[in-house]
């Protein structure tokens, strides 16, 4: 019975994913849009300044993550910890992202509780970053093909690139 009853979830899920007409649309079901997006055309624009934070879990972030982006986590995520990475100064510009942009928002408010002011969704994720060029990079910092997509069903929303989801 269990396994009928996960099998069922999992359907469900899987149906809500693929019922999204557009990412638009998916972000606006999943998020709150308390945090505001940034595009990635933006992101590649702005200045060095700017820290940019991957709100994934390890196994993603080592497959591929964006240049000199910070592991922060998901499951595991700890407020402190993050808080000790970033300036002192509150005002100081900070990203984060996820797959699409659902996880990386509950990052994002947890932030802007802690009183960070200028704390930013990438708008699509790592999937838009990829789908739009942007350049990935592996554990080893060295350019890749491969992007985690979390699961099969997200995978969809990766166009370019070399899906990975086990």
């Amino acid at each position: 019975m269990k396994k009928i009853i996960v099998f069922l979830l999992l359907s469900l899920s899987s149906i809500t994913i693929f019922s999204q007409n557009s990412l638009k649309e998916l972000l606006h079901k999943n998020n709150n849009e308390a945090i505001p997006y940034v595009t990635v055309k933006k992101l590649q624009r702005m200045t060095s300044n700017v820290t940019v934070l991957d709100a994934r879990e390890l196994k993603e972030y080592k497959t591929s993550h964006i240049k000199n982006a910070i592991h922060v986590g998901y499951d595991h995520f700890n407020i402190e910890n993050t808080v000790r990475k970033l300036s002192s100064k509150k005002d100081s510009p900070i990203v984060v992202y996820c797959s699409l942009g659902i996880r990386s928002e509950d990052v994002a408010e947890q932030l802007k509780a802690k009183g960070y002011t200028q704390v930013y969704n990438l708008y699509g994720g790592i999937f838009e970053w990829k789908n739009e060029n942007g350049q990935v990079y592996n554990i080893k910092n060295q350019p890749t093909e491969k992007v985690h997509t979390f699961n099969k069903d997200w995978s969809v929303w990766l166009k370019k690139g070399i899906k990975v989801y086990e």
